[in-house]
């Protein structure tokens, strides 16, 4: 019996033992637990990065062949470095920094020696690799970009640090990753998912085959295809007009919320983020703290708007009943705060609501933003109020864009003016200056594009977003596809919009009209300020206008923001109706016009901070060539 009993009991354990090595063997192994095995090697396969075509089916980014040189430390032999660097096209110093950091990332784990190697670099290298034991190609596409636009919104890709390798496990050292843009927002969708192959190993350190015969290695999965909404030419032609000019262009098709161009001025090819030259190029656009053609001024620059923040002002005070279209205000040239005198460019007279908007009287903008305060028993009731308006069209807030980053401007509160004059010490007069989109009030090239189409829907807006298509299929994100509606009623905006159509025809943008289209707009210019030696010196006005067009079912709306732009009309009012006429009739007909924005460049104000001499403002220097830009100007 203790015989049997004894046999048993050695059965039973090797039975378990068979068992659960089987278990190990069959079942319970993981890609981690065979990279515990110095025989084991792991291979990745990468996938091809997700096309970007825009909204027409052009393509903006594809993928060119490259190839890196990858390491494994602990594999590497002696060999003649200085052949193998001068193959490389490399120092030895960066050869040892290289083989040096490959080993603190890990001895047995392969890592990138070399990145990016062009196709004839990698023709001349494949044949030697043979000689050099622990090196070896490892092929993965690179970005090709069929368009030297839109820099800021594609983004560019570069490799993981160790900030990206500790938050994301699917990384590993040597990796692309996006960084910026779509490409970074993106991301998941674009890379793909990259494959894997695990080879054995034999004792003399050479490959004889795939680990059990490839159970554990898997194909890559190719990037999908993104459309975005932005149009390729539109694009393209605005950041050709603003040549020679910093500042902003946004526009959007008030319908959907689709952003059709969002341009920043100066920007850069970006084919220059690509390759062996990116960290240097990279550097020294990063580093070029003057012009800073890596800051995106389309969604972080936050001017005050000024005069078209008049048309919301006008709203509000229609809102809140405080005024009708027919209410009418005297404009002495300016208006009164106290004894001190505010002016006003207008040309005085009676003002109603039309006329106000058109000739944009400060006077009668005061005076309306006065009633909207004098409404409510207290200052900061009023204020509640016209900031819960302010935020319906955007302002003030993350508009909630599916970029990586942005500003959500200013629209200041009760809180904020307690901080500076203190609880009760404060009322509308203090901030008058916000009637006229002054004082404290800032927004974004992209608030106020946003801004102008929520006027151009009469009430509402979409979330201005930049994809349009995953694999050919239309997006459905509720964010995107869902109104937002303002305070507004629908009925305020008619005498507004009238107003803004009036600019046109008679105003303050009479100058821009396009042939054959109805346009609604507002001139806008903001005063400049900037110090020098710590002194705050005054510099030339920035431009900023607005519009949307048709007036009646819009198609596009648009706001443009040209630093140091001298008024309104002369800069970002001429390259707004270029860029209308350009979407909405695929060609330009005021050619004398469209020569004159691309030709014309604002780089004499930009230098005038820096160049140590007294100089005024809203004048160009007095040089030959200056005279006579200066007469072009005049005459447009």
């Amino acid at each position: 019996m203790k015989k049997i009993l004894l046999s048993s009991i050695i059965v039973i354990i090797g039975i378990t033992f068979i068992g659960r090595l089987s278990y190990l063997q069959i079942f319970s192994f993981s890609p981690d637990q065979v990279l515990e095995d110095p025989a084991i090697k792991r291979v990745y396969d990468y996938p091809e990065r997700g096309y970007i075509y825009d909204r027409n089916d052009k393509l903006l980014v594809g993928n060119d062949p490259a190839y890196d040189v990858m390491v494994i430390p602990r594999e590497v032999q002696e060999l003649d470095t200085l052949e193998f660097c001068g193959l490389l096209g490399i120092k030895k110093k960066d050869f040892i920094k290289e083989l040096h950091k490959a080993k603190v990332y890990s001895p047995r784990l392969p890592s990138v020696f070399v990145p990016q190697l062009s196709k004839q670099d990698y023709a001349k290298l494949q044949e030697k690799m043979r000689h050099y034991e622990g090196f070896y190609i490892q092929q993965r596409s690179l970005r090709y970009y069929d368009t030297n636009s839109a820099a800021n919104v594609l983004g560019y890709i570069s490799e993981v640090n160790e900030r990206d390798l500790a938050k994301n496990p699917y990384y590993v050292q040597g990796e692309l990753t996006g960084r910026t843009g779509v490409e970074k927002q993106y991301e998941d969708i674009l890379r793909g998912r990259k494959g894997v192959q695990y080879i054995q190993k034999d004792r003399y350190n050479r490959d004889i085959g795939k680990y059990k015969n490839g159970i554990l290695d898997t194909l890559p999965e190719q990037g999908l295809e993104l459309n975005v909404t932005i149009d390729k030419d539109l694009q393209e032609y605005g950041e050709r007009l603003m040549n020679g000019k910093r500042g902003g262009i946004v526009a959007i098709e008030p319908a959907t919320g689709e952003i059709l161009s969002m341009i920043s001025g100066p920007t850069y090819d970006p084919a220059l983020l690509v390759g062996r030259e990116r960290s240097k190029n990279y550097s020294v656009l990063h580093y070029d703290s003057i012009a800073r053609p890596t800051w995106d001024r389309s969604i972080l620059a936050e001017p005050s708007p000024g005069s078209p923040f008049k048309t919301l002002n006008a709203l509000v005070a229609l809102q809140e009943g405080v005024i009708a279209a027919s209410t009418s205000v005297q404009c002495y040239n300016g208006f009164y705060v106290g004894r001190k005198k505010r002016g006003c460019h207008c040309g005085g007279g009676m003002r109603n609501l039309n006329n106000g908007i058109y000739k944009s009287c400060n006077a009668y903008f005061a005076n309306a933003f006065r009633k909207i305060y004098e409404k409510y028993d207290t200052t900061d009731k009023g204020m509640d109020v016209w900031e819960k308006h302010m935020k319906s069209f955007g302002l003030g807030e993350y508009l909630g864009y599916d970029l990586p980053t942005g500003r959500k401007g200013r629209i200041p509160s009760k809180e904020y003016y307690d901080k500076w004059y203190g609880d009760n010490r404060w009322s509308s007069s203090y901030i008058i200056s916000n009637s006229i989109g002054q004082g404290e009030v800032a927004a974004t090239p992209i608030q106020l594009a946003n801004m102008t189409a929520a006027i151009a829907n009469r009430g509402f807006y979409f979330t201005p977003h930049i994809l349009k298509k995953v694999d050919g299929k239309d997006i459905d994100i509720p964010d995107f596809v869902e109104a937002k509606h303002t305070t507004i009623d629908k009925r305020h905006f008619e005498p507004v919009i009238q107003g803004m159509a009036d600019v046109y025809t008679k105003g303050t943008g009479q100058l821009v009209q396009i042939p054959g289209i109805d346009i609604a707009g507002k001139t806008g210019t903001v005063e400049n300020y900037t110090k020098i030696d710590s002194v705050r010196v005054q510099l030339t006005d920035h431009s900023i206008f607005v519009a949307f067009a048709p007036v009646e079912n819009p198609k596009i709306a648009i706001a443009v923001y040209i630093e140091n732009g001298y008024y309104g009309a002369r800069y970002a009012g001429h390259i707004a109706s270029l860029m209308i006429e350009k979407y909405l009739k695929g060609e330009i007909t005021r050619t004398d016009l469209e020569k004159r924005m691309l030709e014309r460049s604002l780089e004499r104000e930009y230098a005038k901070p820096y160049s140590g001499k007294e100089f005024k403002i809203n004048e160009y220097d007095w040089s030959q060539d200056a005279i006579k830009q200066k007469k072009e100007d005049t005459s447009i």
